[in-house]
């Protein structure tokens, strides 16, 4: 680690808000996932006093709606207040009315946008590029980060141009997949970025907000006879913004050693076939060229940071000379368009720079943060090299109705020295905020290069959460999730009989496992498939039982620092002394204020327990041939639920095909009746009992229960009488006779 500069680990989110603190006056804020912690960082900061770089605190209004907020940003804006967003998805489209108005009327406008789907046919809170695609003719400037270190850096670049060249501008990373992404990265210092602020741009903008010292009006209604002349005339703004942005971003590059531009090139000097792309895929794009240029191939790629205004002479200029062929990869669906934003942009670039020996096709990938993988970018380059490549493709799925899809296979790309990890937990039990931790520890106290992504389902607290990390000695550019793990990590006992928990494990690696059972009793309980896996894999197998442990302590249900305990004690990624040192230093940062010393000390208990409770488990030859035992399916399963509900709830509807949605009416957003019966988690560990002589027969129950399950009936005394012995009933108490 170099020492000289300034190195946290965030995520997107927090690197985007730290920037645009810089630069803000006034934040007009309301809450949407993913975008939300931009907004509350920012607000956090005020309300501690952290100035920005005019030596004031942010101004944070949070208004009714997103609606609202940009109504906000336009009229602070126009009374000289540099003036700052940040939104998602429908929260952006809501947006868009005022957007016009601040981007035609040329304000300095900054949005932060954590990219996500807006809802079609199905509602999703998933990360794509839907939201931003639609805001292309708002006129705004588009800024594309693909990292946490490049939501940071370029986050300064969209604030400066859009200072200097009286601009507004959005700033879009993918949702979850960079916003919610963690990585160690160089922060940039407040005060190197106070000297980059062009001050007569700034005074310039603020002599001419709308104020009554100085009287005028903006935004007048006109007629069809100056309209289109104005709209032309504005030309001469945008095409000062690629040069602007440019310069900015040389700016940063002084000050990092970074080499940012407005497209840039990666890969081998003299390719032949390239891709185009933006934002977070570009990272594992890097990957894939390095890997397939290393077998000799001549591939390369190219990277889009300013997407609006698009640029064709710097576009052109980021092509070799040597590029035959070109395939562009849009995280988007125009539905009926000939082709997808991104494709038509390029094709129409290429045709001004009279580069149309160049054959250009396009292709979808990721939609609904869909994981996209080097075997999926790998499948996009020898489509590239067939003759007649295919156009209008997609990626990462199988398309068996419309046959759009190309073929892949996974293959995982050779890392060095690199740690991944698997952690399979519940949502609400603490592990992602202690892999968060631990990350944490890694990057910055133990000077590695770390990434950590977390993936929940939508059931959030209860439902699943499953972190993948990374760490090594080099940069991490794997944007994409664990396949392969060195060690992987299940933190609810349950799991195993309900999802392949073992299938990424690498052969050689650690696999814990958090469950009440003893070494004896594993054999009862595993699945055959969980047994083949640890035995063929040559498993280091443990277990350890955190909630018994976090219970004898006091500490309840809270078992994360035990299990991060173990997961420092098995991985060594880094020495113990330093890692229990920083562990119980985030003890006492979390829980002194709140809760005192007593809860720090059972905390850090913990920490010690998990470091030295962990079983090393001796794995019996017979299991590499362990045989499935009949598994009896739900009564009354429909086809619907075989076929849809069942492969979802495992964890498998990546597998599943485009025809089975069409056959059974599922691509118009219908879903059956009556599915949440067949999930059946049972991730509780303790399970509640009704005791009818305690009920006072309020009914509450059945209306907080999530699946319907508790369901109060008033029954007959003939159908009582029907019922067996086992179904407990109780006198009906009503609120008697006279109640009003």
């Amino acid at each position: 680690m170099d020492n000289k500069k300034n190195y946290a680990v965030m995520d997107g989110n927090t690197a985007a808000a730290y920037s645009a603190y810089a630069f803000t006056e006034v934040a007009a804020i309301y809450p949407i996932t993913p975008s939300s912690p931009m907004a509350e960082k920012v607000d956090e900061w005020s309300a501690k006093g952290k100035k920005n770089l005019f030596g004031t605190t942010v101004d944070v209004i949070q208004m009714q709606s997103e609606a609202g907020a940009a109504g906000t940003c336009h009229g602070s804006l126009q009374a000289g207040a540099l003036t700052t967003t940040f939104t998602s998805s429908q929260g952006l489209m809501l947006m868009i009315p005022a957007m016009y108005a601040m981007g035609g009327q040329f304000l300095p406008s900054v949005m932060h946008i954590a990219s996500r789907v807006v809802t079609s046919n199905h509602h999703s809170i998933f990360g794509d590029h839907t939201d931003f695609m639609t805001c292309r003719t708002t006129g705004y400037g588009m800024l594309m980060s693909s990292s946490p270190q490049e939501a940071m850096d370029l986050a300064a670049v969209a604030h400066l141009s859009a200072i200097k060249a009286r601009y507004a501008f959005m700033h879009c990373f993918d949702g979850f997949r960079t916003s919610h992404e963690m990585q160690r990265i160089e922060t940039l210092d407040y005060e190197d970025l106070r000297g980059l602020v062009d001050q007569k741009a700034l005074q310039e903008f603020r002599r001419q907000s709308l104020n009554p010292e100085h009287p005028t009006n903006r935004g007048n209604n006109v007629n069809p006879d100056i309209y289109f002349q104005c709209k032309e005339g504005a030309n001469v703004k945008a095409e000062i913004v690629p040069d602007t942005i440019q310069h900015y971003m040389d700016e940063i590059n002084k000050l990092t050693g970074r080499d940012y531009k407005l497209f840039n090139y990666y890969g081998a000097p003299d390719a032949e076939e390239v891709i185009v792309v933006m934002c977070s895929a570009s990272e594992a794009v890097k990957e894939t060229v390095d890997y397939l240029n290393a077998q000799g191939r001549k591939v390369g790629m190219v990277q889009i940071h300013l997407y609006r205004p698009f640029s064709v002479k710097h576009f052109a200029a980021a092509i070799p000379a040597s590029v035959k062929k070109i395939a562009v990869l849009d995280r988007s669906k125009e539905t009926g368009s000939v082709g997808e934003p991104v494709y038509l942009d390029v094709v129409t670039a290429l045709n001004q720079a009279g580069r149309n020996d160049i054959t250009v096709v396009g292709g979808r990938y990721g939609l609904s943060s869909k994981d996209t993988t080097p075997g999926q970018f790998i499948a996009v380059y020898d489509n590239l090299a067939k003759d007649a490549p295919k156009n209008n493709f997609t990626i990462g799925i199988n398309d068996d109705v419309t046959h759009t899809s190309l073929d892949y296979t996974e293959i995982e790309l050779p890392h060095p020295g690199q740690i991944s990890c698997k952690l399979w937990g519940l949502g609400g039990d603490g592990t992602v905020g202690a892999n968060k931790n631990a990350i944490s520890t890694i990057g910055f106290i133990g000077g590695k290069y770390a990434q950590a992504y977390f993936s929940y389902d939508t059931m959030k607290s209860g439902g699943l959460t499953q972190s993948h990390l990374r760490f090594g000695d080099k940069p991490i550019l794997s944007t994409y999730l664990v396949n392969s793990a060195d060690f992987v990590a299940v933190h609810a006992p349950t799991y195993v009989k309900k999802y392949d928990v073992t299938a990424d494990l690498k052969d050689g690696g650690t696999f814990l496992l958090n469950c009440p059972w003893s070494v004896e009793e594993l054999e009862e309980h595993l699945p055959a498939k969980m047994k083949r896996d640890l035995a063929r894999k040559h498993a280091n197998f443990y277990i350890i039982d955190a909630a018994k442990l976090a219970a004898a302590i006091g500490l309840g249900k809270r078992t994360n620092n035990i299990l991060q305990g173990a997961f420092f004690a098995l991985t060594k990624v880094i020495p113990m002394d330093l890692a229990i040192e920083d562990m119980k230093k985030n003890n006492y940062n979390s829980y002194f204020k709140k809760a005192g010393q007593k809860i720090v000390d059972m905390n850090n208990q913990a920490v010690d327990l998990g470091v030295q409770a962990t079983v090393k488990v001796e794995i019996p030859a017979a299991w590499a041939d362990a045989t499935d035992e009949p598994v009896a399916e739900p009564k009354n399963m429909t086809p619907f639920v075989r076929d849809i509900v069942m492969p979802l709830d495992k964890q498998q509807g990546d597998k599943l095909p485009v025809s089975v949605f069409q056959k059974y009416g599922v691509l118009d957003g219908t879903w059956e009746n009556g599915t949440s019966v067949y999930s059946k988690r049972g991730v509780a560990t303790k399970v509640p009992k009704w005791n009818p002589e305690a009920c006072i027969q309020c009914n509450r129950c059945s209306m907080c229960c999530p699946h319907a399950a508790i369901r109060p009936v008033l029954l007959t005394d003939e159908e009582k009488a029907g019922v067996p012995d086992s179904f407990v009933t109780a006198p009906a108490k009503g609120l008697g006779k006279d109640a009003p």
